[in-house]
């Protein structure tokens, strides 16, 4: 048995099966978490930048059609976190700006963390906006540290 062999047999040895199970149910909460935290996100950055959020600006950007863009802002006006009219405008309420923000703050943290560890900055803009939605907030706080030191 290799060296590295050795290691993940170790590693996967302690990991008790509940834990196991608590880990995958994370990453299924995350997963469906993703989405709206992905517009939410967009959704502040064009407020942000454009004064306005429209639909046909949100599917433009995340690359896909109207009618999908349609079904996950009905989801996030259900959840509360957004408001609309039809043919208007998507705002977001309090708990999205809320939402909108957390993410940014995560994105930022990876992103400054990737980079500290010497990728170039679109590969860490385009591999933080993937882990943003899956890194616990003990591990975000690592990154952090990392991140920050001189």
């Amino acid at each position: 048995m290799t060296a590295d062999n050795h290691a993940t047999a170790t590693a996967s040895d302690t990991v008790h099966p509940d834990n196991r199970a608590e880990a995958f149910h994370g990453v299924r909460a995350a997963r469906r978490n993703e989405l709206a935290e992905d517009y939410v996100e967009l959704i502040a950055e064009l407020i942000h930048e454009q004064g306005e959020a429209r639909p046909v600006d949100i599917a433009a950007r995340l690359g896909v059609r109207a009618p999908t863009v349609t079904k996950a802002l009905d989801r996030l006006a259900r959840e509360g976190l957004i408001t609309r009219e039809r043919y208007r405008s998507v705002f977001l309420t309090e708990e999205g700006r809320r939402l909108a923000l957390e993410c940014r703050r995560r994105h930022a943290i990876v992103l400054r963390f990737l980079i500290r560890l010497g990728l170039d900055a679109e590969t860490a803009e385009r591999d933080a906006e993937g882990i943003e939605h899956h890194v616990s907030e003990r591990t975000l706080a690592l990154f952090a540290a990392y991140a920050d030191r001189a």
